[in-house]
């Protein structure tokens, strides 16, 4: 059996938890919106055409902010296409996806599924084939209360009160030769100042996050930020990144050691981003906002996965079915984004329903969790508070990542992976939540908590995602194959906790403190 020592103190606090960290993504991609929130005649929608069964599984899940509308959609989208009277809305190509988009579903019907849903809704501005005013006028049809043609607009087409949205992107992906927007960092970061320029002067009350490297492995990584900053730092909070595990090696210990790798990402653009600031001598931090997050791997190559056939509207791609190994990769990156709370604001998962999504659904049908589904719930339930600093004394063992689209050399090393990931997060009850990934394909591991300044601690809730199969999956008949399971072996007393983790294993340890 392994042996794992954690010491961590209440008083040692990396940062608080921004609720905006369990967050996802909506795009017009596939199923993701038609068929997917919004299913008009489906038996669960209600009168504007939203399901009831997906709202339902949104609220589990403990979403708090959705970013729309893309990804690759929106750098070819006009927004004005999804305004108005429905019956009088063009229908489009989605070049992105190869798709013909009705435009049935547009800005208002975001807003409305975000207010049902209570969530924050964060808009995305087109800087591909628009530009900054539009992107102006957009933040105008929004927020402004009225009195002016675009603001008018919106009060004409049913929403009289502004739609106060308060979180705002430039643009998506400018780094990458994919995306219809892909520009050089020089010209990205002078057209990202013109547009949040504008933006701001339109309504200064919004928060705006500037387009950064969309992986690790872009060959401009880094030099891409720094050059983006060194234009936009004065007029924008936060910087978007965007970040994809894969498994195509079938290498699974490798695989659950790519979260250190979002590690080495985001510390890596706090490094870039704090040097734009000493360069200005400046107080201001420039916050991180993982975009787009997830697992991907089994449709993302080849490029025909990616892409439908004949320009139908809402095909079915990109439907991932995920493993327990997966899920445990999940949990792994979740981890990465707590042990970053003091920097990392925001994070989207990609995305929300049927597309790389741990929401499923069948038109008309019912709609299930998928594997993934279940540490991001547990995260968002128990990891608000206080993230603590946490020392972690495990062995630790040698993997390498493979990465197809990575600028040099497809392997990333990874020697020193401890077998143990860890985070702990303190509630404002006095309570302890632990979130823990055991790496080790083989072995039980035995973990003891030294928990400084919690005081008597006695067990509230301990359960385990685990399989002795790692490629079982959830499906529609057979939704709950996989689920959250009581873990056993678990004590916990003055400050102290003791747990047992089976092999491949994501456990979440919820503590209260008690006289």
């Amino acid at each position: 059996m392994r042996q794992a020592k954690v010491l961590l103190d209440r008083n040692f606090t990396i940062g608080r938890v921004d609720p905006r960290l369990f967050g996802a993504f909506v795009e017009h991609l596939g199923r993701g919106v038609y068929g997917g929130i919004y299913e008009p005649g489906h038996p669960t929608a209600d009168e504007k055409g939203f399901r009831r069964d997906v709202l339902d599984l949104v609220n589990e899940l403990g979403v708090t902010i959705v970013r729309y509308p893309g990804g690759n959609f929106v750098s070819t989208y006009d927004w004005e296409d999804g305004v108005g009277p429905v019956e009088k809305r063009p229908k489009r190509l989605n070049y992105a996806w190869r798709t013909t988009e009705p435009n049935t579903f547009g800005t208002n019907e975001f807003i409305d599924f975000c207010r049902l849903a209570g969530v924050q809704p964060m808009l995305v501005v087109n800087l591909g084939t628009r530009g900054p005013g539009d992107a102006a006028n957009l933040v105008e049809y929004c927020n402004h209360p009225g009195g002016t043609r675009t603001s008018e607009l919106r009060r004409e087409h049913g929403w009289s009160e502004p739609h106060g949205v308060k979180f705002w992107r430039l643009g998506n992906e400018m780094d990458s030769d994919w995306q219809t927007a892909a520009n050089s960092a020089e010209e990205y970061g002078r057209l990202a100042l013109r547009a949040a320029k504008i933006m701001r002067w339109t309504d200064d009350t919004i928060e705006l996050g500037v387009s950064g490297s969309s992986g690790l492995n872009r060959s401009t990584y880094g030099y891409w930020d720094a050059t983006v900053l060194d234009h936009a730092f004065d007029y924008v909070d936060s910087i978007s990144l965007h970040a994809y595990l894969n498994n195509w090696k079938d290498d699974t210990p490798a695989f659950l050691a790519s979260a250190d790798l979002v590690d080495a990402f985001l510390e890596g653009v706090i490094a870039v981003a704090d040097a734009a600031a000493a360069k200005r001598r400046s107080s201001k931090r420039i916050m991180l906002s993982l975009d787009e997050w997830s697992v991907w791997y089994r449709t993302r190559r080849p490029f025909e996965y990616r892409v439908a056939r004949g320009w139908s509207a809402a095909p079915s791609i990109l439907e991932e079915v995920y493993s327990v190994e997966d899920a445990l990769a999940v949990g792994g990156l979740l981890i990465s984004l707590l042990n970053h709370a003091d920097r990392v604001r925001c994070a989207c998962l990609a995305q929300l329903v049927n597309v790389i999504a741990p929401i499923m659904t069948e038109t008309g049908g019912p709609a299930w969790r998928q594997t993934t589904f279940y540490p991001i719930a547990q995260t968002s339930r128990f990891g608000r508070g206080d993230a603590l600093h946490a020392k972690v004394d495990c062995g630790i063992y040698a993997a390498s990542y493979y990465d197809p689209y990575s600028a040099e050399d497809a392997f990333y090393p990874l020697p020193h992976t401890p077998y143990l990931k860890l985070s702990a997060v303190a509630n404002e009850a006095g309570g302890l939540s632990l979130f823990a990934l055991n790496r080790d394909m083989e072995q039980e591991m035995t973990v003891s908590v030294n928990a400084r300044g919690f005081g008597r601690l006695a067990l509230a809730e301990a359960t385990v995602l685990t399989d002795g199969d790692l490629k079982a999956a959830n499906t529609k008949t057979a939704p709950f194959r996989v689920k959250p399971a009581r873990l056993s072996g678990v004590a916990a007393g003055p400050e102290t906790v003791r747990m047992e983790l089976p092999p491949a294993s994501w456990s979440v340890l919820s503590l209260k403190t008690v006289p």
